[in-house]
């Protein structure tokens, strides 16, 4: 580990002893959680900055470098952050792009907390914050034959700008016509084992000497084209996702009988005897964990088609009912360079100036937290923004500290 920068101790404590624990140097702010103090800092080149994290334990009076996971803020300009509570810190880029202004560091999360324990070592995750929810995803399982993929490919052919794959990962090599992305996200082995490591994966399996898997990251690209992810796969990735973080829906298909599922694969004609007993015996297994396990909210019968087709659609809210879930925002956060924020609840209200005037603008920003959901190792999602006349906060403000 590398050597973080001198600060005395004495130093530190006066530093940091107001309200919100904050203050600048440079682009660099500090935040006490409970009895540790962690610096955001920048490192600075052509006056872009690239943003480090390092810990200062006061119980134990020494400096930590923590492994630092999830996904990082691109290089901006500066930055300011606050505590939202215990376990994380917003953290407001300047000079970003709108979509990638709102960052969530975690610091003592269930996630946070999970790969210390891993890891034996300090550990602090990185979080985009997205403005809205999405749909939740959708975990459809079940054996061999039971018909799912006709399931699947009813509800892409119905709704065709509703549902989308996430694309899943695998270190074998690509094959002729396939492309990096679309097919499979092509990857290295040791790359995909230390992210299965770091908790980014939420299901994978060793095939035929290959690791196959689908990242977190795949299924919120899905949410973040503003469609629904489908994940078609075994009982054993279900409940490995079941496991995870994931909020999704899952649902098993289920055969009326062995003999039925045995008649299906027959006419098929896809595989040999030996193969359709071998897939029978597998799908004994499967629907005896898919009943059983607890891993399914919802269990469906596919006797006729589309009797089970239309019983699918009115689980996932498609039988002529509306949503009740937001759909994600496409737009982002248009942030004014230099601000000051200040907290009052659940609610980060956002004052820029009026350049060369010295007075507040018009068009102040309130991002609000109340319904923030998900999290690292993936998106953060559940920030609602609106534009509002900061005059009516101005006694709300009052003994509140100012970020800038």
């Amino acid at each position: 580990m590398g050597e973080a920068p001198v600060i005395y101790v004495e130093n530190l404590k006066d530093r940091f002893s107001n309200g919100f624990n904050l203050r600048f140097k440079g682009f660099e702010t500090s935040i006490d959680v409970g009895d540790k103090t962690f610096v955001i800092g920048s490192n600075n080149n052509d006056s872009i900055s690239s943003i480090e994290v390092q810990i200062y334990d006061k119980s134990k009076g020494k400096w930590v470098i923590p492994t630092v996971l999830g996904t990082e803020p691109k290089r901006y300009e500066g930055h300011s952050a606050i505590l939202l509570n215990e376990d994380r810190i917003m953290v407001i880029t300047w000079g970003s792009t709108p979509d990638d202004c709102i960052w969530f560091l975690e610091v003592d999360t269930e996630y946070v907390k999970q790969q210390k324990k891993a890891s034996g070592t300090e550990v602090v995750a990185w979080s985009k914050g997205v403005r809205g929810d999405a749909e939740k995803p959708v975990v459809i399982s079940g054996p061999s034959g039971v018909g799912k993929g006709t399931l699947i490919n009813m509800l892409m052919k119905e709704f065709p700008t509703m549902f989308g794959f996430s694309v899943s990962h695998t270190t074998r090599a690509p094959r002729s016509m396939e492309k990096n992305g679309v097919h499979y996200h092509f990857t290295e082995r040791s790359i995909m084992e230390k992210d299965i490591k770091d908790g980014k994966f939420l299901e994978f399996a060793s095939v035929h000497g290959n690791l196959y898997g689908t990242s977190t990251e795949a299924v919120e690209a899905v949410a973040d084209s503003g469609k629904r992810c489908i994940l078609d796969i075994d009982v054993q990735g279900a409940k490995s996702v079941r496991a995870s973080s994931l909020d999704a829906v899952f649902i098993f298909i289920s055969p009326p009988s062995v003999a039925k599922l045995e008649e299906r694969l027959h006419l098929r004609g896809t595989e040999t005897q030996e193969q359709i007993q071998k897939r029978l015996q597998n799908a004994k297994a499967e629907i005896e964990q898919g009943k059983s396990s607890g891993i399914f909210d919802h269990i469906l019968c596919n006797d006729h088609l589309e009797k089970c087709y239309d019983d699918l659609k009115k689980l996932l809210g498609l039988d002529g009912t509306t949503s009740t879930n937001p759909k994600p925002s496409s737009k982002g956060i248009n942030l004014p360079s230099k601000h000051a924020a200040s907290k009052i609840n659940n609610k980060i209200l956002i004052k820029s100036e009026t350049p060369g005037s010295g007075n507040p603008s018009k068009n102040s920003i309130v991002l609000d937290v109340s319904l923030l959901k998900g999290g690292a190792p993936s998106r953060t999602r559940g920030l609602n923004v609106y534009a509002v006349d900061p005059n009516p906060f101005s006694d709300s403000l009052n003994g509140i500290h100012k970020l800038s």
